[in-house]
């Protein structure tokens, strides 16, 4: 006989990543092509041989340095491995079958996953025409029904930033009973002073959490830590549905020396900024109608032929992500890596659309 799942999972299409072709250039996974910052490097080295101990089973010492980084109550904090984790976690304390959750669409992928796993029915609101996420609309897509509201700024994949203006005209119109989850992965890399800092948002306002990660402008992806800063009670919740030694040792050893390296993370994220921009300016040139990105890759929204432009750059050595029906996300990587797939969007089989304005 064999053993049944849920019906609701064997339907499930899942999370589908651009999977690593070892001698490709690998554009497709928001990663930074220069490893992880040089003092988190030498933290990693001198930690390596303690490993055979169990870590830190709640990574308090890391949360505490979050914390103190932030200059918010340790009690606010919550880790995991990777922000996705505490992203599930938060669907598990806030929601059960038939509760809803918005979501704009194209955003994070994983954000109606983990709302089904969990029974409840993601909503999701379809971006604007400029790529950005239409707050009006996730606004009045808010029922009795909703527990959870993600908004990714900058957004992945289309990489648009919300400014503090527009968030704090949103916030008001979103019941206070509704947690607003403001995801910041991508926070490292806005160089636009409109574009809020969700921490700072947070203090005032008691239904906004904000998620964070070492994954990207750190470059620690292959670790696995990120986490959460939630009011109080709803830290507490998420926190006891954390598994016991879920953020490994050398994971919290170089999250903790990355956040004493920030002189050599701005360093690194202004020129992977500069070479977004330039990115976008040559996208531009040839025809492509790349929306202004405040994250580390760009959006060509060039719809049904999004599988087209990915197949075409594959077979030239270049890996980057197709968005069926929507577009490609490119990541920006060195410059001779950048100069490669520039070279081959300009070619023939490129797929081009009308320029956006800026």
């Amino acid at each position: 006989m064999t053993v049944p799942s849920r019906a609701s999972v064997s339907t499930e299409a899942g999370y589908r990543p651009t999977l690593v072709e070892p001698g490709l250039v690998q554009l497709a996974n928001n990663e930074v092509p220069d490893g992880p910052l040089p003092s988190a490097v030498r933290a990693l080295a001198a930690a390596a041989t303690g490993v055979n101990r169990y870590p830190d089973p709640a990574a308090a010492g890391l949360a505490d340095r979050i914390a103190e980084h932030l200059a918010v109550d340790p009690e606010r904090v919550v880790v995991g491995d990777g922000s996705v984790s505490v992203c599930q976690q938060v669907l598990q304390a806030l929601c059960g079958p038939g509760d809803e959750v918005v979501v704009g669409a194209p955003s994070f992928e994983l954000y109606p996953v983990l709302s089904r796993a969990v029974g409840a029915v993601p909503r999701p609101v379809a971006v604007t025409r400029e790529h950005a996420l239409d707050l009006d609309a996730m606004a009045a897509a808010v029922t009795p029904a909703t527990q959870v509201l993600f908004l990714c700024n900058p957004n992945n994949p289309t990489g648009t930033a919300v400014d503090r203006a527009r968030l704090d005209r949103f916030l008001d119109r979103v019941p206070g009973r509704v947690l607003v989850v403001l995801d910041e992965a991508y926070r490292d890399f806005v160089d636009d002073p409109r574009v809020p800092d969700g921490v700072v948002t947070g203090r005032s306002r008691d239904n906004v959490a904000v998620l964070r990660t070492f994954s990207k402008g750190y470059g620690l992806a292959g670790l696995r830590v990120g986490y959460g800063v939630f009011p109080v009670l709803v830290a507490d919740a998420v926190r006891r549905l954390a598994l016991p030694y879920a953020v490994n040792a050398l994971a919290q050893t170089a999250a903790v020396a990355s956040l004493d390296a920030g002189a050599e993370l701005r360093d690194r994220c202004g020129r992977i900024g500069r070479e977004r921009d330039r990115m976008r300016t040559e996208l531009r040139r040839a025809g492509f109608a790349v929306p202004p990105s405040q994250a580390n890759f760009l959006w060509l929204p060039v719809g049904d032929r999004a599988e087209a432009l990915a197949a075409h750059c594959r077979r030239h050595g270049v890996l980057v992500r197709a968005f069926p029906g929507a577009g490609v996300r490119v990541s920006v990587g060195t410059p001779a890596e950048n100069d490669a797939f520039l070279r081959l969007v300009r070619a023939p089989e490129g797929t081009r659309t009308e320029p956006a304005g800026t």
